[in-house]
């Protein structure tokens, strides 16, 4: 197998240059139209800023987390605010923040800069949060789903549920490929930031999806949490989307009645 291959999604998806024009395009109209609150700052770095999306009915509820992928390396949350759509039409509020990108920072950085955007949101609205992510998303909000929240301060089940879409969760294969001259991982580096490894303190919900249409790898990495997190005690759901590839399979959040997104509703609720 050519791993290196497995995990180039942009070689992969030839269309991948027109879905992500259409990402920019449909954020900047989603931000325009949706009642939103924009560039929150979480913490003192450039790109410590969170954008909340109001729900458009009630919104008492969770409030959804939505990490954006784009390896660690790539993206913010200005490409990503339409991803909001589905779950705010179904009443819920939703943050799509920021972080600083590799190789300005390690992935053991940004899974700190998340942990303080939770922290940042607990203490803020105390409410109960959903971490949800694509991609490099998926694997940060399964390091959220994973950390002991009493050792920040913070209540063991601060985190309700999770839901990762094309997440990765073993760091090491990683290591041959050319992303790594940016992420810089190691034997040690790459097994301390996958959380396929860690014990999960508090025995959340939590999924792990992926388009049916995605690489054997990246279909395995998500199969990987879910059993593996089932066998930790927790219910994790693992599906394969029909028909999607690792661009077009977070779309359907925009949607406020796809398949997706009704499960992620279902997780919230």
């Amino acid at each position: 197998m050519d791993i290196a291959a497995e995990y180039n999604n942009r070689e992969l998806v030839p269309d991948h240059p027109r879905i992500i024009l259409d990402w920019h395009a449909d954020a900047k109209a989603y931000r325009e139209a949706a009642r939103s609150e924009l560039d929150i700052a979480y913490g003192a770095k450039p790109r410590n800023r969170l954008d909340l999306f109001h729900a458009a009915e009630g919104g008492n509820g969770p409030i959804i987390v939505f990490i954006h992928g784009g390896y660690w390396r790539s993206f913010d949350k200005s490409v990503f605010s339409h991803m909001a759509a589905g779950a705010n039409a179904n009443g819920l509020a939703v943050v799509v923040p920021s972080y600083t990108l590799c190789p300005e920072a390690s992935i053991a950085d940004i899974i700190d800069e998340l942990r303080q955007c939770l922290l940042f949101l607990h203490r803020q609205y105390r409410r109960p949060l959903v971490v949800a992510g694509h991609s490099a998303g998926g694997h940060l909000a399964a390091c959220m789903a994973a950390t002991g929240w009493t050792h920040y301060g913070a209540p063991a089940d601060m985190i309700h549920s999770g839901f990762s879409i094309s997440g990765i969760f073993d760091m090491r294969p990683l290591m041959a490929t050319p992303f790594n001259d940016d992420l810089k991982l190691d034997a040690v580096s790459a097994q301390v930031t996958s959380p396929l490894f860690w014990p999960v303190p508090h025995k959340l919900p939590f999924d792990s999806w992926v388009g049916a249409e995605e690489s054997f790898e990246f279909r395995r990495q998500a199969r990987s949490l879910a059993a593996a997190w089932t066998g930790l005690g927790l219910a994790s759901d693992y599906q394969e989307v029909p028909g999607e590839n690792h661009f077009s399979v977070p779309n359907a959040l925009a949607l406020p009645d796809s398949l997706v997104t009704r499960r992620l509703v279902e997780l919230a609720r």
